[in-house]
């Protein structure tokens, strides 16, 4: 790998392999890198442990940004299936819509999508949070344990299925919504909440129109009156 391209952060996938690049990023202690040519590229920026600034300028595929610890990575583009996969801290951006299962299982940072994302997004959530300008697809929010979603948009079937205590906010309308999760009050900490989140997501909006959703707690325990549901 010629180290010349490391010292100008510029990361060329036109001439660079995915995983040179990776390594490239995982090895730096600090700085700011671009990653040019991506091309949707599988597997871009994973496992970043550091404080670094990565910005990827064009669309990225499966899983870009997966893992990330601490960096602070935005996709001047579209992301495929499971962009900010199992993210632990960090900031992960993406400038365009994303496909299916965007931060799955992710357990903490922050995951902003400007654009819509598809099915499934933030299913099994273990803490971070999620803030999408446009819509999400069905499924959204399944299985998430805890963190916080906010969908500016519109969310499609079956919102919240088999939802813990993780926290939903939209701003659109609601297909349906999943096993065991309902809509529940929103008070002034849920609205002081929101608005915290959206400022560091760099939104400027206005939150009273928005509803909560959340877990009924009715799975929580076995009921035998329940058994054809199980």
């Amino acid at each position: 790998m010629n180290d010349v391209l490391i010292r100008n952060a510029a990361l060329d996938l036109s001439q660079l392999s995915v995983r040179d690049v990776n390594q490239a990023l995982k090895s730096a202690d600090n700085g700011e890198f671009e990653v040019l040519h991506p091309n949707g590229a599988h597997a871009l920026a994973c496992g970043l442990e550091n404080p670094i600034q990565v910005d990827i300028r064009g669309h990225a595929g499966y899983y870009c940004a997966g893992m990330n610890k601490a960096a602070n990575i935005v996709i001047d583009g579209n992301a495929g299936t499971g962009v900010a996969e199992n993210m632990m801290s960090g900031t992960v951006r993406v400038k365009g819509d994303v496909s299916q299962s965007a931060g799955a299982t992710a357990h903490g940072g922050l995951l902003v999508i400007e654009g819509d994302a598809s099915a499934r997004c933030g299913i099994s959530l273990k803490g971070a949070d999620i803030v999408v300008g446009g819509s999400v697809g069905h499924m959204s929010a399944f299985m998430a344990q805890a963190g916080r979603m906010v969908v500016m948009g519109d969310a499609g079937d079956a919102l919240g299925d088999s939802i813990y205590e993780a926290r939903l906010y939209v701003g659109g309308k609601v297909a349906s919504l999943g096993a065991d999760c309902i809509e529940k009050e929103m008070g002034d900490e849920h609205h002081k909440e929101l608005a915290e989140l959206l400022k560091r997501a760099g939104i400027d909006a206005d939150v009273g129109g928005f509803r909560r959703y959340g877990s009924a707690r009715k799975l929580y325990n076995f009921k035998i009156d329940n058994i054809d549901a199980y």
